[in-house]
Formats: structure tokens, C-alpha cells, sequence
């Protein structure tokens, strides 16, 4: 047992392919001595931890399932192992726990109870789009996703346009895989054709994908991206 039960946060694959390379040798060796997890998904946790240390015994790990389906009073006593000495990791479905991410609340309640919160590295697609972009990484924002309603959606991309302009600062989203193709469409729609748009999918992946144009251009470009998780880049310059 640990002196200072930690809270591991180990950021997952961004796709269906295991690459290694994304995961310092530090992710193996809290994943080989770690025995409770909250996950989003318990298969893909378990898959994931399977890709990172084969040789761990499944049946050994307790699995703690946190979604935003998931009840306050259903995590309440999540961290329990950490009452009692354990270390625990938090494993998102894809990406980094806690961004864009349910898993935020535990950490919450981590710092809350006192417990150490440790950050491991690995892959992060809001990061890796902004890094590709070449848009203005001193200043920029992450809004999640947009209204899914036709209108408001519209009116948001406009705010958004509108402040990237009068901040510089770039403006970050993200939209469920399955509607890409009608956000790209109202953003064309909505957009000056001199605000720059940067679209990255598939990101760390075989068939990933990152361009940075005007929205002049990107009018008439064509991408299939339907599906695939993306995130999305505004920014105009005033």
C-alpha cells in the first residue's frame, strides 16, 4: 500500500489502432501495479489496458464504469480503494480523462478528499489539432460541442467567428462523428471566406487527416470524413 493513495489519469488511444509509441513506459509500469480503474466503457478498458500490459490477469481488476450516463450517487463511493490505501487510474474511451471528458468529476472529488492526482502523457486530439493547425496557440479556446439545432448551431459558429476576431484568440469544437458532414456544411454557410478553418481527424491514426485553409478554399475541397471523430478550428483575423 502507498503512504499517498494517487489518482493515475492515463490518456487512451484515438482510434481503433494501438500504436505504443503514444505511451511512455511510465503508463505500463502504473497500469502494471494498478488494480482499480475508472472507465467510460469497461470493454474498451479492458482492451486497453490488455494492449498496454498483456500479461495483466483480467480477472484481478476491479472496473468502476463512470459515463455521463452515470449517477452522482452511483460514483459516490468510487474512491473508496484510495480510502483505503490503493492507488486508482482513470482510463478514458479516447483521449485524456477529464477533457471533454466525464471523468473530470472524479478528479474533482479527488482533490476534494485529498488524495494525490498524478497526469500521465499520451495522446490528447484537442491538443494534437491545435499544435498542426498553425492557427494562434498563444490564445485559444475549447468549446466542446456545438447545439445541435440547425439555428442555434448557426448563431453559435457566428459567436464564435466573432470572437476569435475580437480576442484573436482560436476557437476549438468538436461534433459527434456521425454529423461532420452537416457541421461542415453550416459552417460554409456561415463563415466569411477569410476566416481560416483547420480540420484534423483520424488524428494518430493511419488515415489521419489535418489541412488549415480559408473557408474560400474549403468550399471547394471535398473530404470524407463521415464517422470519423474530427476536431474543428476557427479563427479570423480582424
Amino acid at each position: 500500500m502507498n503512504k499517498e493513495p494517487t489518482v493515475y489519469l492515463i490518456p487512451s488511444t484515438l482510434g481503433k489502432e494501438f500504436n505504443p509509441d503514444f505511451f511512455p513506459e511510465i503508463v505500463k509500469k502504473v497500469i502494471e501495479t494498478t488494480y482499480y480503474f475508472i472507465v467510460e466503457n469497461e470493454k474498451e478498458g479492458r482492451r486497453f489496458i490488455k494492449n498496454i500490459c498483456p500479461s495483466k490477469v483480467q480477472s484481478t481488476l476491479k472496473i468502476y464504469k463512470l459515463n455521463k450516463h452515470s449517477k452522482t450517487e452511483t460514483i459516490e463511493n468510487y474512491l473508496d480503494p484510495c480510502v483505503e490505501g490503493n492507488d486508482m487510474a482513470v482510463i478514458s474511451d479516447a483521449g485524456c480523462p477529464g477533457i471533454a471528458d466525464p471523468g473530470a468529476v472524479i478528479v474533482e472529488k479527488a482533490h476534494l478528499m485529498g488524495f494525490r492526482v498524478k497526469p500521465l502523457p499520451g495522446p490528447s486530439s484537442i491538443l494534437l489539432a491545435m499544435m498542426s493547425s498553425g492557427l494562434n496557440g498563444q490564445n485559444f479556446a475549447f468549446n466542446g460541442y456545438l447545439p445541435i439545432d440547425k439555428a442555434e448551431q448557426k448563431k453559435t459558429i457566428k459567436a464564435l467567428e466573432t470572437k476569435s476576431a475580437k480576442l484573436n484568440q482560436s476557437q476549438l469544437f468538436m461534433e459527434t462523428p456521425y454529423r461532420n458532414v452537416k457541421l461542415m456544411d453550416n459552417l460554409m454557410g456561415v463563415l466569411s471566406d477569410e476566416t481560416q478553418l483547420s480540420v484534423a481527424y483520424q488524428l494518430t491514426q493511419s488515415d489521419e487527416f489535418i489541412k488549415t485553409l480559408r473557408v474560400s478554399l474549403w468550399k471547394k475541397t471535398k473530404i470524407d470524413f463521415h464517422k470519423k471523430p474530427a476536431i474543428f478550428i476557427i479563427h479570423k483575423k480582424n
